[in-house]
């Protein structure tokens, strides 16, 4: 019997930087690039680049629940971005990078509320968790160029400052779940 994939939405600031860290991550089947969370319907990079269209810059993540529960997948969510800056990761600002799980069942908004409890719990970051949990109502994919950035540009200088040390931190506290 084969095992039903489950799909996970995540925004924490560019796209491209999570993308490169789930590629990594021990049992996620793919992952694709896109947009969610706004109002206006195929929304275009250009667009969702403005602030204005409600969208976030997110990831659609496939994964094999057998290797990797939702919650395991949450955990690195939380290590690898900021969840704590409203409409910012780093020097990437507007709305467009702000925290947000986009949930597919009742049972991801329970987990992802339980993971943020439990993180507000034990005092992991200094400041109040602002990520948004809210239901996926529609996942617009980015256009081609935006898909597997760092794999085809690990030279640019963006992917070379942010994406690169983003995914050694993320080897170094995950060692055991990577590929």
């Amino acid at each position: 019997m084969a095992v039903q994939a489950e799909v996970a939405t995540l925004g924490g600031g560019c796209f491209w930087c999570l993308e490169a860290v789930f590629r990594r991550l021990e049992g996620v089947l793919e992952v694709t690039c896109g947009y969610a969370g706004g109002q206006v319907p195929n929304p275009t990079y250009a667009e969702v680049s403005t602030g204005t269209t409600g969208h976030a810059e997110v990831v659609q993540v496939v994964f094999d629940p057998q290797r990797l529960s939702y919650r395991a997948l949450l955990e690195v969510f939380f290590a690898v971005h900021d969840p704590t800056t409203r409409d910012r990761q780093g020097a990437d600002v507007g709305p467009q990078y702000r925290s947000i799980v986009l949930y597919h069942t009742p049972e991801q908004r329970r987990v992802a509320l339980e993971v943020i409890q439990n993180l507000e719990a034990e005092g992991a970051w200094p400041d109040p968790i602002v990520t948004e949990v809210v239901p996926l109502e529609a996942f617009y994919p980015a256009e081609a160029h935006h898909q597997r950035y760092f794999e085809t540009h690990p030279d640019a200088p963006y992917c070379r400052a942010v994406i690169a040390p983003k995914l050694a931190k993320f080897r170094e506290r995950f060692r055991d779940r990577t590929r």
